[in-house]
Order: C-alpha cells, then structure tokens, then sequence
C-alpha cells in the first residue's frame, strides 16, 4: 500500500508544525517555499515559546503540547533552546494585585508563582531594583534563537522524515490534486497551505471574507551582554499583562488597564508592550509593537523603538544597551480574538492560518491536533 502524500505551502513555523505531523503519520511530504529560507513573522520574533501569555485550558494546553514538541526537536536535533521562564516585574500595587491574582488563579495547573523583591533579584540580575515590589515568576516560557531554529528544523524534517523541500518555488495556483509554479505541476492526495498572508494571492475570496488583518510589529537587537553575562529569565514590563490574554483571569485587570489608558495612551494607540529575551551570544532581543492594516508602510518608526527603549529602562538595568539591529515583521491577525483560521478550500486543501503573534507558541500543538483528528493517528 502507498503512502499518502502531502504538499505544505510555506516553510514558515506554521508549514514546518504542518509538515512534522504528518510526517510522523507516515505520509511522503514535500514543502514549497517561495523564498530560498524563511524569512518573513518566523524569524522576526523574540524566539519565545510563551505558554504564560495564553488562557487557562484549551490554548494553554496546546502551548505546552507545541513546548514539548519545541523541546523534543531541539533536543534530537542539536538546536539551542533555554528553559529559562519568564518574570513579569511590579513597580505599582495594580501591578502587584493583578499578579497576584495570577498566581492565586493558575497555582494548581501551572508553575508559576509570586515573588518577594529578593526572590526577584536573585532570579535575575537584569531587573532594576529601584522601586520594585516583586514579580510573576512562571516557569514554563522557552527560548530559541528564531532566525537560526526555522531552518534547523526543515534540515531536521528532512534528515529524519526525507521531507522533501523546494526553496525559491513560488506556488502561484492550486487545483486540487496540483499545485503550480509557472510550467512546473506537483501532485498530492492532500494540500496545506500555510504561507501566512500569502494564501491571499491564493484564493482573495476568502481572504477577504475571513477579515483577516495584518499586523506590524517593530523589534530591536541590543549588542552582546559582556563577559557572558545573562538575565535569567525573559523579562516584561506590565504592559504586557493587558496585551495577553492569558491575565484575563484576573479580577484587577480592568482597573490596571484603565491606568495604562490614562499613563500611557501614546503607548497604548501604537500597541507597545516591553519584552526582554537572551540568546546563545548573549544578544537581548527587544519589542515590541502592533500597528493593525492590511497595508504597512515598510519603514520603522523611530518614535516607536524609543519608547519601547524607555520602557525597557523602567524595569531593567543591563550591562549594555548598544543596539545593533532594528527590524519590522508582519503577521495575519483574525479579528475579534479568534485565534486560528482553518478552512476547507476546497475538497483536499486546507488553509492553516491566523495564529496570530502566537506562531512560535501555538503551532507545533495546533497542528499536532489538527493532523491527528484528521488521520485518527496519534504520533
């Protein structure tokens, strides 16, 4: 009996999730990427695997089901990852209360806790003790180096499971069982695509129909920490407790974002929260931003990268500050919080699209499920 076969479009985080799982199903699998590596939302991010940011139960499972998987390739592969968990730092009471509430909230189904200003500092070296009042200490956030991981995972996918890729393959049709690129056809009993916005040159209809947005974001590079200095875990500011659904829970949410409204309106209209994460050469990689339009002007804001710089110092204090390297990287957002699009596009072929910012979270577990409710195959 023949294997089923099975073409992936975009060798971004989403066809990598897509392809790894059937793959393990025992399916001949053969990605497209229309560029000669990934290059566009998989690589411009923090690298963070950041199960703290999603709601208690269905989407938190799924993001510890995409760690696991993070954490198993990592490992068979060679690929730098830290475990290194995440501190989100009080200098306010609101601040404080809300974590609290956090922590009280998800105590019994994750690891996470509160902590005194000593416990804070211990955990990390990089937060500015000055008018501290504890942090949110979780234990499960991950990091990987992005830029360098995609691509060690389609080099994984393809010496473990001869997953076969064509780089600079532009797919510009599907007709189900074919895809097109120019004069050349490929075949398959089942297509994926996954190319990020791209499926809009794909089928425009339903682009369109579904109301997907596109969402901007702006990033920063600071040099290497000197001597090998580290910060422990990845730090935030409070602002990205209203930006992650995951705090919802707590009761003193509301009254915390009615303050942010009022003290940092400006940061506010641009969508400006502070995260701090730490390579394998020490560089810190810094953000972010969120503009909402499906056209973006294509330049950085300068504005932008120095507030999310001020904020940065309001609760970090770092060896070095020097930046290196400013970009921009550009996602599809479904409106009104849904947090995937998944649609049928015709008999055969299968759009998987819309996480979000979630990309690195939520993949690898969102196609996980996908594919074994498909197949009835669990991997």
């Amino acid at each position: 009996m023949s294997k089923r076969s099975a073409i992936v479009i975009g060798a971004g985080i989403v066809g990598l999730a897509t392809a790894r799982a059937l793959a393990k199903r025992g399916y001949r699998v053969t990605v497209f990427e229309r560029n000669e590596r990934a290059v566009g939302a998989s690589i411009r991010n923090f690298g963070m695997v950041w199960p703290i940011g999603q709601p208690t139960g269905p989407l938190f499972e799924r993001a510890m089901l995409s760690r696991s998987i993070w954490k198993e390739i990592c490992t068979e592969a060679g690929i730098w990852h830290d475990e290194v968990g995440s501190l989100h730092i009080a200098y306010h009471d609101d601040e404080l209360q809300v974590m609290t509430e956090y922590a009280e909230a998800n105590r019994s189904v994750r690891d996470c806790s509160l902590l005194g200003i000593e416990e804070t500092l211990q955990k990390s070296p990089a937060v500015k003790p000055s008018g501290l009042k504890g942090a949110l200490w979780s234990g499960t956030e991950m990091i990987v180096e992005a830029r360098v991981a995609i691509q060690k995972v389609a080099d994984y996918l393809s010496d473990k499971y001869d997953v076969t890729f064509y780089w600079n393959t532009a797919i510009s049709q599907v007709q189900h069982p074919a895809v097109i690129s120019g004069q050349q056809r490929w075949e398959a009993d089942e297509i994926y695509i996954c190319s990020g916005a791209e499926f809009e040159t794909l089928y425009p209809e339903l682009f369109s129909a579904a109301g997907i947005t596109k969402c901007k974001l702006q990033m920063m590079r600071l040099q290497a920490q000197p001597d090998g200095w580290r910060i422990g875990p990845s730090l935030c500011g409070g602002l990205s407790m209203i930006h992650y659904p995951g705090f919802q829970s707590a009761p003193s949410l509301p009254a915390l974002r009615r303050r942010y409204e009022e003290q940092y309106a400006e940061y506010l209209k641009w969508g400006v929260h502070v995260m701090v994460s730490q390579n394998h050469t020490g560089e810190l990689t810094v953000g972010d931003s969120h503009e909402y339009g499906l056209v973006h002007d294509p330049f950085d804001k300068d504005f932008i990268n120095r507030m999310i710089l001020d904020y940065l110092q309001t609760f970090t204090t770092l060896k070095n500050n020097r930046l290196i390297q400013t970009w921009n990287g550009i996602y599809p957002k479904m409106p009104d919080g849904q947090t995937e699009f998944i649609l049928e596009a015709e008999a055969g072929v299968t759009i998987i699209n819309g996480l979000g910012g979630n990309g690195m979270t939520l993949s690898f577990g969102l196609c996980e499920q996908i594919i074994a409710a498909r197949t009835n195959i669990l991997s």
